[in-house]
């Protein structure tokens, strides 16, 4: 199988996909390319929250390029071999030509209009769904960390308690200094708020009494040291509406689409009464059909 070349900086813009960059190439396989006209569809089907997980995560969006393309390759080759002329493939499209046009026209007449839900409707549901909407305690962590492979790693931890014991100690200055996760180093050894839950074990133990302004002493882990820094403490709430408006409205509009599929097909059924043949559908159900 020839290599995959993928373009992992237009891979991320591919995400918002506009009209002028239709035919950028995102991925290529030999002459086989994916432009981003072809990643267009996909995206556009994922959810609000597959979407920002897709954002957050570039490998698991260069997962779904690699797969998307290599599809394109396995279509070339099953082309060349004629299957589209197989009569079971040929009628295996017929189902799902006649598949596609009935759920489109259904996907239509039971269209959520644009501005549904409104802040009435929004409010409500809300208030109907508060208890769902607990947040757990939460804490915004910053650490300073050295890796056990690290030659030094006791001089440089040394260094770093020593630092941390000195009057008016700057965290976030040593972290940017000397941490070596490069990541958080860069943002002073800012983590990000967690919850407790997501952290590992170890950490977890010494956060549970731990104040904003905390600072743990050099805790291991299987990776090397951490010192964690408490920077702020979120105790327990209810989501506000502003925080869950978004996955809202979503949760909302596919519950009125199906509500309103739901409906449209109760009523085509009840307009075309289905008359079945209960003894031939016996038969089919015993043995196969015979053309």
């Amino acid at each position: 199988m020839k290599a995959v070349t993928i373009s992992i900086i237009l891979l991320a813009a591919a995400l918002t996909v506009r009209a002028q960059d239709a035919t950028t190439v995102i991925a290529k396989v030999g002459d086989t390319e994916l432009k981003a006209r072809d990643l267009a569809p996909y995206l556009a089907s994922l959810s609000a929250d597959d979407r920002a997980a897709l954002t957050k995560n570039p490998a698991l969006l260069n997962q779904v390029v690699r797969s998307l393309i290599l599809q394109q390759v396995l279509l070339k080759e099953a082309l060349s071999a004629n299957w589209d002329k197989r009569p079971e493939v040929v009628e295996q499209l017929e189902r799902l030509r006649k598949n596609a046009i009935a759920e489109d026209y259904l996907v239509t007449v039971a269209k959520v209009p644009d501005n549904y839900p409104g802040e009435t409707e929004l409010k409500t549901a809300y208030d109907a769904r508060k208890d769902q909407l607990q947040l757990p305690k939460q804490y915004q962590l910053a650490q300073i960390f050295i890796g056990a492979d690290d030659a030094n790693a006791q001089a440089n931890l040394d260094a770093v308690t020593k630092a941390l014991k000195a009057a008016n100690a700057d965290f976030a200055a040593i972290a940017k200094d000397k941490s070596q996760e490069p990541q958080s180093a860069a943002r002073g050894g800012e983590i990000g708020w967690l919850t407790i839950a997501a952290v590992q074990p170890e950490i977890r133990e010494r956060l549970a009494n731990a104040n904003k302004g905390t600072v743990t002493e050099a805790i291991r882990l299987p990776d090397g040291w951490h010192i964690i820094k408490v920077l702020d403490v979120r105790e327990p709430r209810t989501a506000t509406l502003e925080e869950v408006k978004p996955r809202l409205i979503e949760v909302l509009r596919n519950e009125r689409a199906k509500s309103n599929r739901e409906a449209y097909l109760a009523q085509l059924q009840q307009k075309n009464p289905v008359s079945l043949n209960e003894l031939a559908l016996g038969s089919i159900l015993a043995g196969p059909v015979k053309n």
